[in-house]
C-alpha cells in the first residue's frame, strides 16, 4: 500500500560509487586479507596533544554540557576572524561574517538549503568533491558541470577555465546564480594563483553571481606554494564566501569542525537556517577548536611535512612498479592517472580489480565526476612501509595485465 509513496529528493541521488569499493574492501578484510587503504581522506595521525587536553579540560566543566550556540560560540568565531587577519590580512565581523559549522560538509548542505530556490543553477567544475554538487541538488537546484582544465603539474589553466566558465553562462538557462571553486582542489590537487580570484570576482560582479570557495586543504602545500584566499581580493565580500575545515590541518576529521566566512547576506542565511536545524557543536569541541586556531601552529607544519614526505615515497615506489605519477603541490592526496595499459578498464573497474587482486584500495575517479574516469585518488594515509608494500602488490597486478613494468 505504501509502494506508491516516493521520496523525490532521495531519488535525485545516484548510487554512491564509493560504496562499491567500500563493500569490497570490507569483504576482503572479513576474508582475512591485509588491505592497504588509500581510499579515504581520513588522517592517520593523532590530534595534537594541546588540542586534546583543552577538550578534556572543557568537558570536565558542567556548564559546557548544555545546548551550545548554533553559529558557533563567540570565542571561536573571533578566533576564525583572527586566523583570517593573520593569514590573509582580511578583516571580518565575527557576528555577521563568520559561522562555525559541523565540518565544512554540513556547512555546504545547510548553506545550499538556505540559499537555493527551486531550479537555481550552480556551476561546479568537474571532477569535484561530491557535496559541492549534491548539496545544491538536494536543495532543489540544478548543477551545470564544467571540465576543470589543469596541466600535468596540476596547475589550473586559468585562461581556459574562464573560457569554459563564460561558455557555461551562455548555455545555461536560467543564468547561473552560484559558482563553486575549490583550490587546492579535491580530488585533483590542482592549484590556482591569486590572479585567478581577482578575475572571478570581477566576473561575478559583471554577471551577477555568488562565489562559494572551499580552501579545506589550504594549509597542506609543498615546495613553497601558498594557498591564496578569494577574500583577499578587494571587494570579494560583496560576492563571495569561503569555507575551511580543521579536519586535515589538525588531524581533527572526526571532530567535525569547520567554518564559513565572507558575504554577510549568505552568512546570515546560513546562520538563520542553522538556528532552526541544530544547536551547534558540543561546546568543548568549539573551545578546543579555538585553541587549535589560536595556538602554536608547529603541529600543522609537522603534519604538512609528513604528507610531503609520503608523496615522495609513493611517487618513487609507484614509478618503480610501473605506474608513473607526477608530483603535486598541495593536499593529502595524489591524483593518479591510471596506467595506460589499464585505462580501458575505467576507474571503477580498475579500482575494484586493484582491491581484489592486489589488496590496495583507492578511490575511483568516476566517483568525483565524469571527467575523473581516467584517474584514481590516492590518500597519503599509510606509512612508508605500507606504501612500499602497496607498490610491490601493484607491480604484480600490472604484470598480470601484461603491462610493461621495470625489472
Amino acid at each position: 500500500m505504501f509502494d506508491e509513496i516516493q521520496f523525490d529528493r532521495i531519488k535525485r541521488l545516484p548510487k554512491y560509487v564509493f560504496a562499491e569499493v567500500n563493500e569490497l574492501k570490507m569483504a576482503r578484510r572479513r576474508a582475512g586479507c591485509d588491505v592497504i587503504d588509500f581510499s579515504m581522506g581520513n588522517p592517520d595521525g593523532d590530534t595534537p596533544e594541546h588540542i586534546r587536553q583543552k577538550l578534556i579540560e572543557s568537558a570536565q566543566k558542567t556548564k559546557t554540557h548544555g545546548y551550545s550556540v548554533s553559529k558557533g560560540i563567540p570565542k571561536l568565531r573571533q578566533a576564525i576572524c583572527d586566523w583570517y587577519k593573520r593569514r590573509y590580512d582580511v578583516d571580518l565581523d565575527p557576528d555577521t561574517e563568520a559561522v562555525a559549522t559541523m565540518g565544512s560538509k554540513e556547512g555546504y548542505a545547510h548553506l545550499a538549503y538556505a540559499i537555493t530556490n527551486p531550479g537555481d543553477v550552480v556551476v561546479v567544475p568537474d571532477p569535484t568533491y561530491p557535496i559541492h554538487s549534491y548539496a545544491f541538488i538536494l536543495a532543489g537546484g540544478n548543477v551545470q558541470k564544467m571540465e576543470l582544465p589543469f596541466d600535468e603539474d596540476y596547475k589550473v589553466d586559468e585562461d581556459l577555465f574562464f573560457e569554459r566558465l563564460e561558455q557555461a553562462f551562455h548555455i545555461s538557462f536560467p543564468k547561473p546564480k552560484y559558482v563553486v571553486v575549490n583550490f587546492p582542489h579535491n580530488p585533483t590537487t590542482a592549484t590556482v594563483t591569486p590572479e585567478f580570484y581577482t578575475r572571478i570576482v570581477e566576473m561575478a560582479k559583471r554577471e551577477r553571481f555568488y562565489i562559494i570557495s572551499d580552501i579545506a586543504y589550504g594549509d597542506i602545500t609543498f615546495d613553497g606554494y601558498a594557498t591564496p584566499s578569494i577574500l583577499a581580493v578587494p571587494g570579494a565580500k560583496d560576492v563571495a564566501v569561503e569555507s575551511f575545515t580543521l579536519s586535515k590541518s589538525y588531524n581533527m576529521a572526526g571532530w567535525r569542525v569547520g567554518f564559513f566566512v565572507g558575504n554577510a547576506k549568505l552568512i546570515g542565511a546560513l546562520q538563520k537556517i542553522k538556528s532552526w536545524l541544530d544547536y551547534g557543536m558540543f561546546t568543548p569541541i568549539q573551545v578546543a577548536a579555538t585553541v587549535a586556531l589560536q595556538g602554536d601552529q608547529s603541529c600543522v607544519k609537522e603534519i604538512v611535512e609528513k604528507y610531503d614526505h609520503r608523496q615522495d615515497v609513493l611517487l618513487e615506489a609507484f614509478n618503480r612498479a610501473g605506474w608513473p605519477i607526477r608530483r603535486n603541490q598541495s593536499s593529502m592526496f595524489v591524483w593518479a592517472r591510471i596506467p595506460e595499459c589499464a585505462r580501458h578498464l575505467g576507474s571503477l573497474e580498475f579500482s575494484k580489480r586493484l582491491l581484489v587482486e592486489a589488496n590496495v584500495a583507492v578511490a575511483p575517479g568516476i566517483g568525483f565526476g565524469d571527467y575523473g574516469d581516467e584517474y584514481v585518488r590516492i590518500a597519503l594515509i599509510e606509512n612508508d612501509k605500507r606504501i612500499r608494500q602497496a607498490a610491490k602488490n601493484i607491480k604484480h597486478f600490472l604484470q598480470g595485465l601484461n603491462c610493461e613494468v621495470p625489472e
